[in-house]
């Protein structure tokens, strides 16, 4: 007995001195290296902000895992130099995260990241990248309506919050009013950085992070972004929401009884990617429910993407991530947050048009848009000229200072070369021009846009642009004019994709198909920060903005909605719903088209287009827990290191079953046939369960991938409880015929069907052998 006294009194003074040791270590550190300065003018003008990710502290069984903790272990790894007493103190420490990842940015130097390296604990470093933003009637086109479906069942997203990273918000518009919109829920611990009491009920937060703030100044939105994706995710109901007197009605957001949390991480410049990992660290202490991103960069690895790491680090919490495509389209592999723990939005059309016409001396009609209406625009024909007949591929494209004398006529120029479509419509206004017609380059296909332009404008598909050109160079006085036709509603080919919309496959996960989704992101309009002001008429709170930074608010509401009604499903649940009651078919009952006007093909869609009154039944659930990634990640072929920098877990791949990236239970499948025999027969498994009645019964319909083959066992999922689940395996095999006649790529879909439900899981295949 007393000898294991003994033995545990020794256990106690050696946890003890290791105690003391630890601390004296961390409090010599902190003494050192508290506040690191730079040696010279010189060596600062060489710092740049780097992300540096660390191992945990190996002590942090034995010792408190406050905040002070970690930073004094972050602080151990930036250096010991002092300043001369002259210097001005600059604090190398941008942001410690502690909540989405274990690590920080500072100011260093490429040789202090050197010397970084070969401190025990250190994973890697890089310099922070500078991401860029991608940038009324949507509720109803989605079928959202007050007191009915998914709207009344979830009371318009009552108790969620929504935390928004962007340019920060105009707190007083009437859009983040809390009239009707209960108290936070107890959990919340976020704070209001502005003054006063702007912050209600709707707005319960608002922080600034951008420029390496912590606690900085009021999160003030300059650029408008920020308003215009936060009104768009949970703004509130407002009557008479109007751009120019356009699209008058009730505007409201997705999830209009939600809450709101801003976190400032954005300037005109772009987004920094310490901020934004920053504020995402904060938002998951604050308590938000979504998260909404509708910023990002080119594919990189997930160990290198910021957004993903600290997406991984939310859903572990149960929090659900919403990111944007990215507006790179049409080209393909032009994605940005392609991990498969985010929602990746791209973007489609609305029915909704501000329709104005150009109509030519020769009787064509060619419908276009413009969000400027002018009723005092006579319907008389003018000199039509080509802002191009120069040869100057600035004066085609309108650039700034480019164009001669186009007094009095209406001028056609092209779209693109770096000039904003706006700015095009100020240079010919500028040199004297009545009107513009903008042209659609190519790529653009039929893709337009209604934009506050400073003059009589439309803006017209690439196939009317032809034919107007066409028709410039057939007669020696072309002429013609615009007629403005107001708000149209009932375009019968939406939703359509959008021309800029950025397309899959995935670069950094070419198994996991992306974009997951697409939902509104044309013409959207939304609150605005200031009064918009064309210089002609009028000013309005409201905006219309494009991109898939619009689209990607839309489903973090939608997101807000099912969680307000089914508050016990994860972030994969939720997904999964989205995904597997998205619709293929436009309002006509005919396939989604693309830019092209031809059917959208599986990289631009995604599993289709959004339907949140299916999504919030939608019958079966793939589910996936935040473990069931690391043998995901091993399948990738990353490091111990690398998947340690995600998960903010020690693993080990030698001592797990690593798993092909399709293997994942995904939504969706995406199988690559290359050309080893392995490769052309592949299995997969995937895991269902019953959200929908208890006895249910799903046959299946495939729709198989053209050159391939599919076998599915069972073919029939018996039901008898809910939340039960059940199993099935999927059977890929190439034909003979597979990728040898040049078609690179098919698509398909697997699908379910109850007699209330259908669950439908879409399918892409590369063909990757030659």
């Amino acid at each position: 007995m007393e000898n294991k006294k003994f033995l545990a009194f020794q256990i106690i003074y050696l946890l003890g001195l290791s105690f003391v040791l630890y601390l004296s270590v961390a409090v010599a550190n902190e003494e050192a290296v508290l506040e690191p300065l730079a040696e010279t003018d010189e060596e600062q003008n060489n710092m740049q902000t780097y992300i540096v990710w660390v191992k945990k502290p190996v002590h942090k069984y034995f010792f408190s895992k406050s905040h002070e903790d970690l930073e004094s272990w972050y602080h151990t790894f930036l250096p010991t130099t002092i300043a001369s007493s002259n210097q001005l103190k600059k604090p190398r420490m941008v942001h410690p995260y502690r909540n989405v990842a274990t690590g920080f940015a500072a100011k260093l130097t490429p040789e202090e990241v050197k010397a970084m390296e070969k401190k025990e604990g250190f994973l890697s470093a890089h310099p922070e990248q500078i991401l860029p933003l991608h940038t009324t009637h949507s509720p109803n086109f989605l079928g959202l309506h007050q007191g009915l479906g998914v709207w009344k069942g979830s009371n318009y997203g009552e108790g969620v919050i929504i935390g928004v990273l962007d340019t920060g918000i105009s707190p007083d518009h009437p859009s983040f009013s809390d009239e009707g919109v209960a108290p936070p829920p107890a959990k919340w611990k976020g704070k209001c950085n502005f003054n006063g009491t702007v912050c209600n009920n709707k707005l319960i937060g608002a922080r600034n992070f951008q420029g390496g703030q912590t606690t900085g100044g009021p999160p003030v939105d300059d650029e408008g972004h920020g308003t215009h994706t936060s009104s768009t995710a949970a703004g509130n109901f407002v009557k008479g929401a109007n751009v120019f007197g356009m699209a008058n009605g009730t505007a409201s957001g997705m999830a209009p009884y939600a809450h709101l949390a801003i976190y400032k991480v954005c300037s005109e410049a772009g987004c920094a990617e310490g901020d934004i990992l920053a504020a995402l660290d904060t938002a998951v202490e604050d308590g938000v429910d979504v998260l909404s991103l509708s910023l990002g960069g080119a594919s990189v690895p997930f160990y290198a993407d910021g957004i993903a790491i600290g997406a991984f680090g939310a859903i572990q919490k149960g929090i659900f991530v919403s990111c944007s495509a990215g507006n790179s389209g049409p080209f393909y592999a032009s994605l940005a947050n392609e991990a498969p723990w985010i929602l990746t939005v791209g973007a489609s059309t609305i029915d909704r048009s501000i329709k104005a016409t150009a109509l030519l001396g020769n009787g064509a009609e060619y419908d276009g848009e413009s969000l400027f209406q002018p009723k005092d625009f006579s319907s008389k024909f003018l000199p039509l000229v080509y802002a191009g007949a120069n040869g100057k591929q600035s004066s085609a494209f309108c650039d700034a200072g480019s164009l001669g004398n186009v007094e009095g006529a209406i001028v056609l120029c092209e779209r693109g070369g770096g000039v904003a479509r706006i700015d095009k419509g100020a240079e010919v206004k500028r040199a004297g021009g009545a009107a513009m017609i903008l042209v659609n380059a190519e790529t653009d296909g039929d893709s337009t846009l209604a934009d506050p332009h400073v003059l009589p404008a439309t803006h017209v598909g690439y196939v009317a642009g032809v034919k107007i050109k066409a028709y410039l160079n057939s007669t020696s006085n072309p002429a013609a004019t615009i007629l403005f036709k107001g708000t149209v509603i009932g375009d019968g080919l939406a939703p359509k994709i959008t021309s800029f919309s950025s397309r899959g496959p995935s670069i950094a996960s070419t198994g996991i198909l992306k974009p997951d989704i697409i939902g509104p992101g044309v013409s959207i309009l939304a609150a605005w920060p200031v009064s918009v002001d064309n210089g002609t008429e009028g000013k309005a709170t409201f905006n219309m903005v494009s991109g898939t930074s619009m689209s990607c608010p839309h489903l973090s509401g939608i997101a807000a909605l099912l969680k307000s009604s089914h508050p016990d499903w994860s972030p994969a649940a939720i997904k999964s719903a989205i995904m597997t009651t998205a619709e293929v078919h436009n309002l006509e009952g005919k396939p989604i088209v693309d830019e092209t006007l031809k059917p959208a093909d599986i990289f631009a869609t995604g599993a289709g287009h959004v339907n949140p009154s299916k999504a919030n039944d939608p019958g079966l659930i793939y589910d996936t827990k935040p473990e069931d990634y690391i043998p995901y990640l091993c399948g990738l072929n990353y490091t111990d290191e690398q998947i340690q920098v995600i998960t903010q877990q020690r693993v080990n791949c030698s001592q797990v079953e690593a798993i092909p990236e399709a293997q994942l239970n995904y939504p969706s499948f995406s199988i690559i046939v290359g050309s080893s025999e392995d490769s052309r027969s592949q299995y997969y498994t995937r895991t269902v369960k019953n959200v929908g009645p208890a006895n249910s019964t799903y046959n299946l319909d495939l729709f198989v991938p053209k050159n391939m083959g599919m076998s599915v066992n069972p073919q029939v999922l018996k039901f008898t409880e809910v939340n039960q689940e059940i199993t099935f395996e999927a059977e890929f095999f190439a034909e003979d015929s597979a990728g040898k006649d040049g078609v690179p790529f098919a698509q398909g879909y697997l699908r379910w069907v109850s007699d209330q439900h259908s669950v439908t899981s879409p399918i892409s295949v590369i063909f990757a052998s030659k």
